[in-house]
């Protein structure tokens, strides 16, 4: 059954705004297709303004999603609540994913529930190349911890849900600033650099998210990891990220311990996880989302990273070179 209307929250954000857009622009979509905003902001301008109902309405407030999911066949949850205590990231995460179900079961129309989640809802720890459901779940911020509770019941509805690592493209204000600031911060390769990492750029995923709303069936209950077919090396990230906005690259190399005891982080509690996310292998099968949807990125990443580069430099004018005058740094040869 192809979906004739399509539910989308968050489709102002990050990713949500590349989803809509796709969808919207008609790219790939049948002509009876029409699209469903979830919007408590301004409206975004969209082409194919026609096929495009804006509801006003907030996931913390239950109340402003009654008939939401009316008429709708497929629900595309990809709101979230990042950053904030843990009653606010409860309040849209955890309670909102729960109301917006409980909205698509009153509707009797929904037929596809799939919700955009995340990685951080694994235990810390060197990922290696791991299935889905093989990894022990353990979430460590207010964040993580609302988002699996959400992520737990989509699944048990009979929901998909994706999920990414380290997503970056125009509009990302965290992945890519946070390997800038790294790299003031820390001016030398940590174990070589050598660590890999699942990324997928945000067109690639808004492509793969709109591709699964067009699909006729789903797999049910499940999740699905959401990265670029193979991953990248911690040298390859900071070097796009260098060349982008231009900083000098890492020299010299030093030892995760040397790392984390780096001078200057011993009061910064964020540092032992950036650190493990940027220097410690993170990465994941994403295989069965491709053989699903046979239709894997087009580009290498670094032709892709690259395409977004002058976004970049522009966002992060402002981040300066690192002082190179720590001693005892290793050559990485």
């Amino acid at each position: 059954m192809t979906p004739s209307r399509v539910l989308i929250t968050g489709a102002t954000g990050f990713i949500g705004s590349r989803v809509t857009g796709a969808l919207a622009s008609g790219d790939g979509s049948p002509p009876r297709l029409a699209l469903r905003l979830l919007v408590h902001r301004s409206r975004p301008e969209l082409p194919g303004a026609d096929r495009v109902e804006v509801r006003r309405g907030s996931l913390s407030d239950p109340a402003s999603l009654h008939g939401l999911c009316d008429g709708v066949d497929t629900v595309l949850h990809l709101a979230a609540q990042i950053g904030g205590g843990p009653e606010q990231c409860r309040a849209v995460n955890d309670t909102g994913t729960a109301a917006l179900l409980a909205e698509a079961e009153r509707s009797g129309t929904v037929r596809r529930f799939v919700q955009l989640g995340t990685t951080a809802v694994y235990r810390d720890g060197a990922h290696r190349g791991a299935a889905e459901g093989e990894l022990p779940l353990g979430p460590a911020s207010p964040t993580s911890i609302a988002r699996l509770a959400g992520e737990e019941r989509v699944l048990a509805a009979g929901g998909l849900v994706l999920r990414p690592h380290l997503v970056y493209g125009r509009g990302d204000a965290w992945v890519v600033p946070a390997v800038a600031r790294f790299m003031n911060r820390l001016p030398h390769w940590v174990d070589g650099g050598r660590a890999r990492m699942s990324v997928i750029g945000v067109h690639d995923l808004a492509r793969v998210i709109a591709a699964l709303a067009l699909r006729p069936s789903l797999p049910r209950g499940q999740v699905l990891h959401a990265a670029r077919p193979e991953p990248v090396t911690g040298k390859e990230l900071f070097t796009a990220t260098a060349r982008a906005i231009g900083l000098p690259l890492p020299a010299g190399e030093v030892s995760y311990a040397e790392a984390l005891a780096w001078a200057g982080t011993e009061r910064d509690p964020g540092w032992r996880r950036c650190l493990s996310l940027l220097t410690v292998d993170h990465w994941y099968d994403s295989s069965r989302l491709w053989r699903l949807l046979d239709a894997p990125p087009e580009r290498a990443f670094a032709d892709d990273f690259a395409a977004d580069a002058d976004w970049y430099r522009a966002r992060l004018a402002g981040i300066s070179g690192p002082t190179r005058t720590v001693s005892g740094a290793r050559s990485a040869g």
